[in-house]
């Protein structure tokens, strides 16, 4: 069995993530989307909107400052010349995922189906109709939006006691119905998520693959493989999430079909596999800052394996025990992690405010205050904000205010290609 350093690890899972690959020197298409995604397999969703949703960062980190429509477009859109390219779904979370992806998850739907009606049988109890009025409400008006189907049906009593679970029946079934693949997204308003059937969304050659559950993990772990590179059976099971019992089966398979191998490496305490198609460039260079829900470091232990870089959010942490902020993006330099940020993208003023700024420990800021201060200014132009204001926290502060001081209060252009994520710079976050 072949043994490998960490460094020749790190470079690989860098390469597997596309920050090997050539940024686009001209306008960012939709031929470069596909090739992150190629590498990356999905886009995860979260609802945090203080610097920027996560599902349009990575491709930033990757591609640099691009139009959003076209993740937009890609999720959300079909039309005969652009098909739509991506669907959601429960994969590493809620997550978007390539259309010819999604039959790899009728597993996970007929399992959440199993456990829907055991969970639900209170509600059904108390209205058994209500699965197929909101299947023939959405039949008849979808796209829609759970709020208005709440409105058409005369909703239900909100459940839970806080903002974050309040929830009506006619909200839950929608929720468990998507689980289950009977609902889809067709397009989204805002963040809202719009109901739609699946046959009105997939193609028919999608919706009628039905492949065997064990084939489907296989290609889940294959393609974990594919966007790692390198990592232990803990990390191939992480991304899509699946069972430790469907993961090592997989990963058993795969080595078997030479599509994997083991190898050692160095400081690791558990067996690793490589993708037999991953490969080590000599150097990675370039520079990045990361979305906390990016697949690079998503899987905190494994970030630490690979970078020694000890991340955990903090957004549900107090305020006064916070170390480093509330939305902290790690800055990847010539593939290291080198640094960390708290950013918030401050709409109504026009500025990308950095109230902290961390150099990791052994880190010269010489070298990386520059290229930090200028990937700042890429994001501000890329988010349609007119300046970086730096604020108080952090040994890197100084440094980098020294970086953008000739700056401050200087308006920023927006490139060409640019687009905002958001919709507008005057967005509320």
């Amino acid at each position: 069995m072949q043994t490998i350093s960490n460094d020749t690890a790190r470079r690989m899972a860098l390469a597997a993530q596309g920050f090997a690959d050539p940024r686009p020197r001209g306008a960012v298409t939709r031929r470069h989307l596909q090739r992150v995604l190629s590498r990356t397999k999905l886009l995860q969703l979260d609802s945090v909107n203080v610097a920027v949703r996560a599902h349009y960062m990575p491709l930033f980190s990757r591609l640099g400052a691009y139009p959003a429509e076209l993740v937009d477009t890609a999720a959300w859109s079909h039309t005969a010349r652009q098909p739509r390219m991506l669907v959601e779904y429960w994969a590493h979370e809620a997550s978007l995922i390539p259309v010819e992806d999604w039959p790899l998850l009728r597993w996970r739907m007929r399992e959440h189906g199993g456990g829907w009606r055991k969970r639900s049988r209170e509600l059904l109890e108390q209205n058994p109709e209500l699965v197929n009025d909101v299947l023939n409400a959405v039949k008849e008006l979808g796209p829609i939006g759970a709020g208005q189907l709440e409105r058409e049906l005369g909703g239900g009593e909100r459940q839970g006691r806080g903002p974050w679970w309040n929830r009506t029946d006619t909200k839950r079934v929608c929720e468990l119905l998507f689980a289950m693949g009977e609902l889809t997204t067709g397009t989204r308003r805002g963040f809202e998520r719009l109901y739609d059937l699946p046959e009105r969304v997939l193609p028919a050659d999608v919706l009628a693959h039905e492949p065997e559950d064990s084939e489907a993990v296989r290609g889940l772990v294959e393609r974990s493989a594919q966007a790692l590179g390198i990592g232990t059976e803990t990390d191939l099971r992480d991304y899509y999430r699946l069972s430790p019992d469907q993961s090592k089966q997989a990963v058993a398979e795969l080595v078997e079909g030479g599509v994997l191998e083991p190898v050692v490496v160095r400081g690791w305490r558990q067996p690793a596999y490589r993708h037999a198609e991953a490969r080590a460039p000599r150097e990675v260079a370039g520079r990045a800052l990361l979305c906390p829900f990016d697949p690079l470091i998503w899987e905190r232990s494994r970030a630490e394996r690979i970078f020694g870089f000890r991340y955990r959010i903090e957004i549900y942490v107090p305020e006064p025990k916070r170390q480093y902020g509330y939305y902290v993006f790690p800055f990847l330099l010539d593939g290291e992690l080198v640094a960390r940020v708290d950013l918030k993208a401050d709409r109504a003023a026009g500025v990308l405010r950095v109230p902290g700024a961390f150099l990791e420990p052994g880190r010269d800021a010489a070298p990386v205050a520059p290229e930090l201060a200028a990937t700042l200014r890429e994001m501000a132009t890329w988010l349609g904000l007119d300046d970086v204001v730096v604020g108080e926290r952090g040994d890197l502060i100084r440094p980098l205010n020294a970086e953008l001081g000739t700056d401050q209060g200087a308006p920023l252009r927006g490139g060409e290609g640019a687009g905002n994520p958001e919709g507008g710079s005057a967005a509320a976050p």
